[in-house]
């Protein structure tokens, strides 16, 4: 069932997480452009250039999957709303369970300091208490040694390994494991 409201804005000490919008679009390609070297290990869609039109398209799709409540995808920024320090949200969203996966990427120039844990582990919190899921999820694939450590930072349990479950974004076309992480209510 899907709930009657969703948060547009988390606020946490450090972070804003905000719902997408289109006049973001130019902070997003700078960010995942200046991202993109390390991001094109772990995401696929992270290996071509993204311009300010195709960025502003995106968010235009993400606010209507989030009006909709089939993702509830946020971009993250910093305390005053003015850094675009990456992107998260709910994908897979199941509302029969109900059960979502978090995921997140963080702007490569701001890693390092706690933002991937805190959104991951204020998601989850905001998944089971105002948004009523039961399960919230978080893979990672297995060589991805630093996001299976935000995982378990942020109190998620690893559920087991997901055996040659994708191919490998580094375009090596190998069969990669995924790290299984859950909260679970």
């Amino acid at each position: 069932m899907l709930p009657d409201t969703v948060p547009t804005e988390i606020r946490t000490g450090r972070l804003l997480l905000r719902a997408p919008a289109p006049q973001d679009g130019p902070a997003l390609s700078a960010a995942v452009n200046a991202s993109r070297p390390e991001l094109r290990r772990w995401m696929r869609w992270a290996h071509e250039p993204l311009d300010d039109a195709a960025a502003t398209l995106n968010l235009t799709r993400a606010a209507a999957r989030f009006a909709d409540r089939s993702e509830l995808r946020s971009l993250i920024w910093d305390a005053r709303g003015r850094t675009l320090l990456g992107s998260s949200g709910f994908h897979a969203l199941d509302w029969e369970v109900p059960k979502g996966e978090v995921g997140y990427w963080v702007h490569s120039a701001h890693t390092g300091h706690g933002y991937a844990t805190q959104v991951a582990r204020t998601l989850a919190e905001v998944g089971v208490s105002v948004l009523g899921l039961r399960r919230v999820e978080l893979r990672c694939d297995a060589l991805n040694v630093a996001s299976a450590a935000v995982a378990r930072r942020a109190g998620f349990g690893v559920e087991g390994l997901l055996r040659h479950d994708e191919r490998a974004s580094d375009g090596s076309g190998a069969l990669r494991d995924m790290l299984l992480h859950a909260v679970v209510r």
